[in-house]
């Protein structure tokens, strides 16, 4: 029985030696140390990881930050008519060019397009009153079919017009009713002068076909028409010849024509 236990015992022993031979004679295992890190201290190492840490978290609060307004901008432009479609292709563009997305979002707000109308209403009506001022008539004449075709024959009339009209400048307004009005007073005044040179012309082929004399008994005499000049009158101012015609038939009969 003593024998079995001390056998046992230095069998135990043997094995253990062994083992402690064995691992005493494995090759140790260095580890991979990667480039960056070579040559650095144990405090280097610690900094870079959390300088990179504040780093990330920067550029993930950012990305975050931007994110949110962007989806808050895309929020409210979508109607809910709209379909998932529209709100992928935002977001494409967002991601392929943030700024331009933004400034898109931005125009097409509908706060930003209601204070756009609001301007342009005020625009208007600021240059309504001016001209209501400066041009008083000037709704009649925008309305003149004379005024169209008198814009329609000019390119810079055209020009100015549209730049009054769509853009509400006063100054090319002011530009085309002054010209136009003075054009037309020039015309006017034309045909006046016209029309009294021939109503001239009318009384001194008149004049000249009536002679005066004086009677005996100092009494003013009746008008003598020269034949001549009756037959002129009767060619070139038939309505005057007409409006004397009893006159002139009057003095036919007392011999007063010669």
């Amino acid at each position: 029985m003593a024998n079995f236990v001390d056998s046992l015992d230095e069998d135990t022993t043997n094995d253990e030696f062994q083992a402690e031979a064995v691992k005493a004679e494995a090759p140790t295992q260095e580890p991979v140390i990667p480039e960056k890190y070579k040559g650095k201290s144990l405090d280097d190492i610690i900094r870079m990881h959390q300088e990179a840490e504040k780093l990330i978290g920067r550029q993930a609060q950012e990305v975050g930050e931007v994110r949110k307004l962007a989806d808050e901008l895309i929020k409210r432009q979508i109607t809910p008519q709209e379909t998932a479609h529209k709100t992928i292709e935002d977001d494409t563009d967002f991601f392929a060019d943030p700024v331009k997305a933004v400034h898109k979002a931005v125009e097409t707000h509908p706060a930003v397009l209601q204070a756009q109308q609001a301007a342009a209403q005020m625009a208007r009506m600021q240059t309504a009153n001016r001209l209501a001022q400066t041009h008083p008539d000037y709704s009649d004449i925008s309305s003149d079919p004379e005024f169209a075709e008198w814009v329609k024959s000019s390119p810079v009339r055209q020009r100015l017009y549209i730049e009054a009209n769509n853009q509400f400048d006063f100054d090319s307004a002011n530009e085309l009713l002054t010209n136009f009005k003075a054009l037309k007073r020039a015309k006017q005044e034309t045909v006046q002068q016209a029309a009294q040179q021939l109503e001239d012309q009318r009384e001194r082929t008149l004049k000249a076909a009536t002679v005066s004399i004086d009677g005996a008994t100092g009494e003013q005499s009746k008008k003598i028409y020269r034949r001549q000049d009756l037959i002129r009158l009767q060619l070139t101012d038939p309505d005057r010849y007409m409006a004397l015609q009893d006159d002139i038939m009057l003095a036919y009969s007392e011999g007063r024509v010669r």
